[in-house]
């Protein structure tokens, strides 16, 4: 029209142009409103819905429409919940398990002592030998429940990092073999060697706190006892790994482990026989504190098995200058 005015009439250009200008820019702000209502807004909605982005955070570019990019976003977010969902689905079972696990482990000397003591309340107290027989088996009942319930305080504490760790140089090799003079009895009954792979002479220094390191030691060749064939032998070595640590192994002929139950093995009240029994006694926490005890060194714990065949488990530690 401005221009088919502007030739066929003597039109004025610059208040036309300028009339164009101010209805373009109040045509794009118009649009922009609606934009900004009817569209942004919703978008805004569905991210505070979603929880995926903050509302202060999401007008901080230009308007677009870029819609593919909200799809992706959500789709992202989508994902994750996914993960998420299934994440907390295993730690539920994880949850399951472990509880029944732990009602299992207490209500076996629970019942034991409870059994023994309404023995005795009934009229077997009377009978002096009966008495202290029951008795001595109650006592063992509880000391067993002690057991367990250290051993939980201990992983509480070394999961939640409220375990300080009193870090020292200390020769591993004299403490591997005072390991081995505790455990000697033990080993004794199963006609099992504890021996090292070769003869250490000079000492192997290291740091670590040496209580908890000794902890770790003696879990893992009780285990080796407790689970070895009768004339087995449990071997140690120590052995550098690279310029500033070592490797200490134990190993054994013993049952060995069956490979789908190897990486659950660390975890609390995990059991590789499902069939309910604690043949071996134990409170079912050890491995779980051997790992966390090291990963409070900063360091790493390996297993490597063969089913029939044997076991052997390493742990790095930091070589002392």
């Amino acid at each position: 029209m401005g221009v088919f005015l502007y030739f066929v009439y003597h039109v004025n250009l610059l208040p036309l142009v300028l009339f164009a200008l101010l209805t373009f820019s109040f045509s794009f702000l118009v649009i922009q409103f609606r934009v900004e209502k009817f569209i942004y807004k919703r978008i805004n909605k569905i991210y505070k819905d979603l929880t995926l982005l903050e509302s202060v955070s999401f007008r901080k570019d230009s308007i677009t429409t870029d819609m593919a990019t909200l799809t992706k976003q959500i789709d992202e977010f989508a994902k994750n919940k996914k993960l998420e969902i299934e994440t907390l689905k295993v730690r539920e079972e994880y949850r399951k398990e472990f509880m029944g696990n732990i009602s299992h482990e207490l209500k076996t000397p629970l019942f034991t002592v409870q059994g023994y003591l309404e023995t005795l309340l009934d009229g077997a107290i009377d009978d002096n030998n009966v008495a202290e027989k029951y008795l001595n088996r109650a006592n063992k009942g509880v000391e067993r429940l002690i057991y367990i319930v250290k051993d939980l305080d201990m992983i509480t504490k070394l999961e939640v990092g409220d375990l300080s760790l009193d870090i020292i140089t200390f020769d591993i090799v004299q403490l591997v073999q005072s390991v081995f003079e505790l455990l000697e009895m033990k080993a004794a009954k199963k006609k099992i060697t504890l021996t090292f792979d070769m003869d250490y002479n000079n000492p192997i220094l290291v740091k670590g706190d040496q209580e908890r390191i000794q902890q770790v030691l003696t879990n893992l060749i009780v285990n080796s006892i407790k689970y070895g064939q009768e004339k087995g032998t449990t071997e140690v070595s120590i052995e550098r790994l690279i310029k500033n640590k070592v490797i200490v192994r134990v190993t054994d002929n013993g049952e060995g482990i069956e490979k789908q139950h190897i990486p659950r093995l660390f975890e609390r009240f995990y059991r590789v026989d499902k069939s309910g029994s604690r043949k071996e006694g134990g409170s079912g926490l050890g491995l779980a504190i051997v790992k966390h005890i090291i990963e409070a060194h900063d360091e790493k714990i390996y297993v490597e098995s063969e089913y029939n065949i044997g076991s052997e488990f390493s742990f790095t530690l930091e070589k002392a200058e």
